[in-house]
This record gives structure tokens, C-alpha cells and sequence, in this order.
């Protein structure tokens, strides 16, 4: 097979793609971390303290959003867990209803997950982020072990 040499260059001499190929950079990447223990026993979604604020540069760029923490649910209820959302200023852009899903009669319930989630807000506005979570019975709880949780911003610049 031959090798191709884009513009009679060997490849070790192409330092760059031409400026037609949208690269996808990352232009920035914002973050908060809750190291103290959260519980909740709202039925409905309460703030956990993971919020983190970022500002586009611009309408076409779009923003990743990952989000890693263990939760917990002290229940013996079957069908009984926590729910999680991510709240874009104050609209709901993403929910996981049983982020934490308790099958069978088992006490104690817990979960370490991440989800990510990739939002088009259009705007370049400061924008805030916040991950909250409710509970279906008793109580959801975030680093109970004394664990970390994280909300983590990228900015992609001319994706998609």
C-alpha cells in the first residue's frame, strides 16, 4: 500500500490541519468540587452545592458537562432510589430520574456514576450550573464515605 503524502509532505512534516477542518478545541474548562457530605430528604430536587459558572465566547460553541459523585439511599423499599438533574440558570437541561435505583429489599444503596451531558445554550452570557438531586422515600445522600463529587465544564469551540 502506498502512504499518502497530503501536499507532498511526509507525515512527521504536518504540523497543523488546514483551516477548513473544525478541530473542536477546547477554548476552557471550569470546575467545582464538593468534599463535604451532602443528605437530603426532599421528594423533590434540592441544590447538593455543586454549581460552577462559566461564559461562552461564543453563540455557536457548545459545553460538556461532566458530573462524577457516589450517592447513597439508606431504604429497604424495593423500587426506592434518587433521582439527578442539571440545571442550566434555572432550566432543567438533563434529569436521571433513578440516577440511584434500589431493585430488591437492601438497606443500604449506593452508587458511584457519572454522566455527561452536552449542552448547546447559545449565548455568550455567563451561564451557571448546578447538579441537584431528591430522593424517593427517606433520604439521598452524596460523600457519605468521605468521598469527592465533581462538576466539570468544557467549552468546544466550532463542534458540530
Amino acid at each position: 500500500m502506498a502512504i499518502i503524502k497530503p501536499n507532498n509532505n511526509t507525515i512527521s512534516a504536518i504540523t497543523a490541519l488546514p483551516a477548513a477542518i473544525s478541530t473542536g478545541k477546547i477554548l476552557q474548562v471550569v470546575q467545582d468540587t464538593l468534599t463535604s457530605s451532602f443528605q437530603t430528604t426532599s421528594s423533590t430536587y434540592a441544590d447538593t452545592g455543586l454549581t460552577v459558572a462559566i461564559t461562552p465566547s461564543s453563540t455557536s460553541n457548545k459545553i460538556l458537562i461532566l458530573v462524577d459523585m457516589g450517592t447513597s439511599t439508606v431504604s429497604a423499599n424495593t423500587n426506592d432510589g434518587n433521582g439527578m438533574r442539571i440545571l442550566r440558570d434555572s432550566s432543567a437541561i438533563f434529569e436521571d430520574a433513578w440516577f440511584l435505583y434500589n431493585l430488591g429489599s437492601v438497606a443500604l444503596q449506593q452508587n458511584v456514576g457519572s454522566f455527561h451531558y452536552l449542552d448547546t445554550p447559545s449565548s455568550t452570557s455567563s451561564l451557571t450550573y448546578k447538579v441537584q438531586i431528591k430522593c424517593r422515600t427517606n433520604s439521598a445522600d452524596i460523600n457519605v464515605n468521605s468521598g469527592k463529587a465533581a462538576i466539570t465544564l468544557l467549552e468546544i469551540a466550532g463542534w458540530l
